[in-house]
């Protein structure tokens, strides 16, 4: 069995570790203090792991054949797009089981700017579909976007965001919070539940980052 990344304990801690011992020592402390964390200790973690990654990439010779690229399809100056819409996607394989999050990046005249993958270890689909819209954001905002249009097709995660539904799962909650303030950093958000059938490029994303670890 492969020894699990520190960011995947972290997350596992965020997710099933109960804390009474810590609660009891400091109960001005609630669980999802805690669990947000080691949540944020895990990006941080991830972070490393990924920027070492990178760093062994570019060591290593170059395929003779290179694999579709998981990140820009084109070179886009930042501030380039005003408005981008962001398609995101989450997998998991077994629920929990191992999980990916996916976003595509598509700017107005529906080009594909970039397509983004991310490996999230064992976790859950609603979270795995979480990350694939926080990467996106993340990545819209990074692109000098003011406006930005979400679509996806998770109903859950969509009415928990537009207030219509209420996030009762603790470890879905710190990623609720996260959205909800990157959401906040644009001047206008539209937020758009979509089938299936037209989420296929993040639902592909979703799925090669567990396919190939991204």
């Amino acid at each position: 069995m492969d020894k699990p990344s520190p960011a995947e304990v972290l997350r596992f801690m965020a997710r099933e570790e109960a804390f009474e011992h810590t609660l009891q020592a400091h109960p001005a402390l609630a669980r999802a203090d805690l669990a947000s964390l080691l949540e944020n200790a895990a990006r941080i973690y991830a972070a490393r792991e990924e920027a070492a990654l990178d760093k062994a990439r570019a060591a290593a010779p170059a395929p003779e054949q290179p694999a579709p690229a998981a990140r820009p399809v084109r070179k886009v100056p930042v501030g380039a797009h005003k408005r981008l819409r962001v398609y995101s996607d989450g997998a998991a394989r077994g629920n929990p089981g191992p999980a990916g999050a996916g976003a595509v990046i598509v700017a107005p005249d529906g080009e594909i700017i970039e397509r983004l993958g991310r490996f999230l270890g064992n976790n859950t689909n609603n979270y795995a579909e979480y990350m694939g819209l926080l990467i996106g954001l993340e990545r819209a905002h990074e692109l000098g976007a003011r406006e930005v249009e979400v679509l996806a097709d998770s109903q859950l995660m969509i009415r928990q965001l537009g207030g219509s539904y209420k996030v009762k799962a603790e470890n879905l909650r710190p990623l609720y919070l996260e959205a909800l303030a990157l959401l906040r950093g644009f001047d206008a958000v539209k937020l758009v539940h979509v089938p299936r059938e037209q989420n296929k490029d993040a639902d592909e994303m979703s799925n090669r980052a567990i396919d190939e670890r991204m």
